[in-house]
């Protein structure tokens, strides 16, 4: 009967298809979750908190002293609550006969190779308490070394190249200097002997060595803001020692000639010592000026750049006036010259008093000009067929000695003439004004221009020059002009234009 049941079941191709593909099924399954680990199999679960995920990736080996122990079955993030601090939560699934690992057992995350494929070692603790299930090894316990990829991307594609540049020149430097770097060589094996009771030093943990280099990276941390400066200052110096090597040349004439010029200079420089110690003086002098350069150096610079194209032009200049100067001396070596030069010294000597005086009529109060402007004013009354000189009559008061009759004596009231017809008030006018002499900033006078800037008092005899508090200011117009001005234009146009000037009738003068 058994025989018949298998004989039959053999003899069935459809059966032994499906139990076939069953079975093929069963082994992919298998061979695809092995990572995960094999379905109905206990393993040891943990949790590791890390730093960063430091490229981990889930189903990557969980290793122990080399071994492979179990995989990473998942990676989360997780933010610390007090700090803010993220870390990434590594949950292992491992294998039973590692349970249980101490609770101060390290987590490392090395590279496999040098591709970037990462996995975590563990190096099993010393504590007799155990992981329980579920468990984690805190960040304090995990490392993560600097990957050698990450060692290379520091470098900048420039950084590298540089690199290679300076293996090559290394290399140069070294082709052909095999017998010299023997000698060195064998000149090390004292060197090398001596070395050792300093490293025994060294070795020692009264040195404290391990401070040192904690120290070295507190001062790297230090000088990582200003790392961008230091790397312009290894390019700034590239571009120096370019420059020295252009001039390597003069550099070793200079070196050759050294021993000649020290000796030419401890000779030379005790004589100038003197010369040394007054320029000193004068750059301390100087320093003020210095400063106050540094606000006109915009300007100078501006006249440094101008007067070069002046001086380019002023050598031609100079070339024409060598004949010039030439005709010059033998006109000076004439004697008739000599003569004209005497009469015009005398001239000058005897002419010097008026332009002493005539000057400042003129620079200061501009009377000269006033006086042409006021010629052309007079004259510019136009008839057709020219020019007409405007004139007025001016009546004289009546009183006493008034201007219209001969006097006895100056005019000193009392009036008599009325404000009108009929009136019975009194223009008080009959009192002489005069000022022939008047103050005009010459040498010895006040700085006034007394001459139609007078304010004299109504009704009281003045002549002669008046104290400066009752002369007006004023240079480019004068009192006399601005008081007309504002009879003819009124107080409003005088207040637009700056004046004081009277609006209605003048002073009399």
């Amino acid at each position: 009967m058994g025989r018949r049941r298998s004989s039959s079941i053999a003899g069935s191709p459809l059966l032994i298809g499906a139990i076939t593909t069953l079975i093929v099924v069963v082994a992919v399954f298998l061979s695809y979750n092995a990572n995960n680990g094999l379905p109905f199999v206990p393993t040891y679960n943990i949790k590791v908190e890390l730093p960063a995920g430091s490229e981990l990736q889930q189903q990557n080996q969980v290793r122990l002293g080399g071994s492979r122990i179990g995989t990473i079955s998942s990676l989360s993030p997780h933010e610390n609550p007090k700090t803010g601090q993220f870390t990434a939560i590594a949950t292992l699934k491992l294998e039973k006969k590692v349970e249980p690992l101490p609770v101060n057992t390290h987590a490392e995350v090395l590279s496999v190779s040098t591709i970037g494929l990462r996995y975590l070692e563990l190096e099993k603790g010393n504590s007799k308490e155990g992981l329980k299930p579920g468990a984690t090894i805190p960040v304090s316990q995990t490392k993560e070394p600097v990957a050698i990829e990450e060692l290379f991307n520091m470098f900048t594609k420039p950084t590298r190249t540089a690199i290679k540049v300076n293996q090559n020149n290394f290399g140069d430097g070294l082709a052909g200097r095999g017998p010299g770097l023997n000698t060195t060589i064998a000149e090390l094996k004292p060197l090398v002997t001596n070395a050792v009771p300093v490293l025994n030093n060294l070795a020692s943990a009264q040195t404290d060595l391990h401070e040192l280099w904690v120290a070295l990276d507190r001062a790297s941390a230090e000088t990582a803001p200003v790392a961008q400066q230091n790397a312009n200052y290894f390019t700034d110096s590239d571009i120096f020692f370019k420059a020295w090597a252009g001039v390597a040349r003069s550099l070793e004439e200079a070196t050759k000639e050294g021993p000649a010029s020290l000796e030419q200079a401890t000779y030379s420089l005790p004589h100038e010592k003197r010369f040394i110690d007054n320029a000193t003086e004068f750059m301390h002098l100087l320093r003020p000026s210095a400063a106050d350069l540094v606000s006109v150096a915009p300007q100078l610079a501006h006249a440094f750049k101008t007067g070069t194209k002046n001086l380019a032009a002023a050598t031609a200049l100079n070339t024409a006036l060598t004949e010039s100067s030439e005709a010059l001396a033998e006109f000076a070596q004439n004697p008739v010259a000599t003569l004209g030069t005497e009469d015009l010294t005398e001239t000058l000597e005897i002419g010097n008093p008026l332009l002493a005086g005539v000057t400042p009529l003129q620079s200061y109060c501009n009377y000269i000009t006033l006086a042409f402007r006021n010629v052309a004013s007079l004259d510019a009354e136009n008839v057709g067929v020219g020019s007409l000189s405007r004139s007025g009559f001016v009546l004289a008061p009546t009183g006493p000695n008034n201007e219209g009759y001969p006097s006895s004596a100056v005019a000193n009231g009392p009036s008599s003439e009325p404000a009108g017809v009929g009136s019975k008030v009194i223009i008080n006018n009959d009192h002489l004004h005069a000022n022939p002499y008047p103050n005009v900033a010459g040498p010895g006078q006040p700085k006034i221009c007394e001459a139609g800037n007078e304010t004299y008092v109504p009704g009281q005899l003045e002549t002669g020059n008046l104290p400066a508090s009752q002369v007006s200011n004023r240079r480019e117009i004068t009192k006399r002009e601005e008081n007309l001005f504002g009879e003819k234009y009124g107080a409003e146009t005088l207040k637009a234009l700056g004046l004081s000037g009277k609006s209605g009738k003048g002073t009399g003068t």
